[in-house]
């Protein structure tokens, strides 16, 4: 009878200093929370007892800590992303909106026919300059919208080829830039949204007139079961462009951000191209700067 009312006694002993160890270190735990609460720090909970659920609960706990730190710190690469867009927005639109409040006044002011037509010519340039950039910031928008569906259908990337570049021959006379073209003949089927692979190459082609110096390089060729069109230029400065960054959202080779665009014609060429399952991809050589959108042949 003794021996059994020791051992009672012993388990009752061992068991209250299990309880005693729990309480203490579910009070560490609330402390360590509060503390983590009130100070930003990796600080993880950390355990006393050897015992597999009190670890278990602490490794719950941690996972739900590290996920938060990781919901904090996106949010706050996404007020700093958005807060780097407003500013590249605000520059980029106020500059034509000051230039257009110039000209009008310089047009108020001014009595001669001739500087008035001047003027106005000016003024309708700087608008359709803004519309461009406004269309820039839709089309960007909207890429960013996963649920965004674009229709694909079969369509001659060649015949689109052909059409686009002829429709920048009056811009290459006003640069006085004969570009070298080089297309391969025939047909090239491909699958994917007219519209948008026209956008595409008017934005690849908007670059190179912009950055381009003298010389536009326009080819057109198959490789390996693939339609690949290139456009190049050449490049005053070439290492001011950063390569890794040449088709991100708002990024400008020239550092003086000396032209009226959001930067966006890459980025959108980019996101155009992937959604209907192309490739794009950027080089320089030396002071040549080149882009090639990639899509496969479809019979």
């Amino acid at each position: 009878m003794f021996i059994w009312a020791s051992a009672a006694s012993a388990a009752a002993v061992i068991l209250l200093l299990i309880i005693v160890s729990y309480r203490r270190q579910i009070r560490k735990i609330c402390r360590q929370l509060d503390f983590l609460k009130e100070n930003k720090t990796n600080l993880r909970l950390t355990s006393d007892l050897p015992l597999p659920e009190i670890d278990a609960l602490i490794d719950e706990i941690n996972e739900v800590l590290d996920r938060a730190r990781e919901i904090r710190q996106d949010t706050r690469n996404s007020e700093s992303r958005l807060k780097e867009t407003i500013t590249s927005l605000s520059h980029d639109i106020r500059t034509p909106l000051t230039s257009l409040d110039g000209y009008f006044q310089l047009l108020q002011q001014s009595s001669s026919e001739e500087e008035q037509k001047k003027y106005i010519h000016i003024i309708q340039t700087r608008i359709s300059s803004l519309k461009d950039m406004l269309e820039e910031l839709f089309t960007y928008t909207r890429l960013q919208d996963g649920e965004y569906k674009m229709e694909l259908e079969q369509m001659d990337f060649a015949k689109i080829v052909y059409d686009t570049v002829f429709s920048f021959y009056d811009d290459f006379q006003q640069r006085g830039i004969e570009p070298e073209v080089d297309f391969c003949e025939g047909h090239l089927y491909i699958q994917g949204n007219e519209e948008a692979v026209r956008r595409t190459l008017q934005n690849l082609i908007r670059n190179a007139l912009v950055h381009g110096k003298e010389k536009i390089v326009l080819e057109l060729y198959c490789a390996d079961g693939e339609a690949v069109f290139r456009c190049s230029n050449d490049t005053e400065h070439p290492e001011e462009i950063d390569m890794d960054q040449v088709f991100s959202r708002f990024y400008k080779a020239d550092s003086a951000r000396t032209h009226t665009s959001a930067g966006l014609g890459l980025s959108i060429a980019r996101g155009l191209t992937e959604r209907m399952g192309g490739r794009i991809r950027a080089e320089l050589e030396e002071n040549i700067f080149s882009v090639d959108v990639v899509f496969k042949l479809h019979c």
